[in-house]
């Protein structure tokens, strides 16, 4: 019986029935430095009105790092494909970079759910014009336009 008293006091005392020595204390981690700022965010929305097929609106400016939210708000499934000839020189890995789920370069996936969107980020792309489409839709003159300014 007194080796079980005996143990039950080192038990306690090991769980805080004495103040440990002091410690020297960690520093904190230093915070994490800030993400940098994302760019702005532009919405573009895929219609059909009757028999026309449009990007609305179909030009907009923005800067690099910048991204366009893609809306299916009618007439789908729609997609966004760049002319690899229309935009700047060299700019092709950079506009692929930020195109997730590709169907082929620089052609995003078609969206066919009503109001499913895609998202392209313009980080590290060079100004200049960056001219686009809709692959179902080409016949009708789906067309637009991203203008890229730094």
């Amino acid at each position: 019986m007194r080796k079980l008293f005996v143990a039950t006091g080192l038990v306690l005392a090991a769980c805080g029935g004495e103040k440990p020595a002091a410690q020297p204390e960690t520093p904190a981690p230093a915070p994490a430095a800030a993400a940098p700022a994302g760019g702005a965010s532009h919405d573009v929305n895929m219609v059909q009105e009757g028999t026309s097929y449009h990007y609305a609106p179909a030009e907009l400016t923005i800067k690099a790092g910048d991204k366009v939210v893609f809306h299916n708000v009618s007439g789908g499934p729609h997609n966004v494909q760049f002319w690899a000839d229309s935009i700047p020189a060299g700019a092709a890995e950079a506009l692929g970079a930020g195109m997730p789920d590709q169907m082929s370069p620089l052609a995003g996936p078609l969206v066919v759910d009503p109001n499913a969107t895609y998202t392209v980020t313009f980080n590290n792309t060079p100004a200049g014009e960056y001219k686009f489409y809709c692959l179902p839709h080409t016949a009708n003159k789906m067309y637009g336009k991203v203008t890229v300014t730094q």
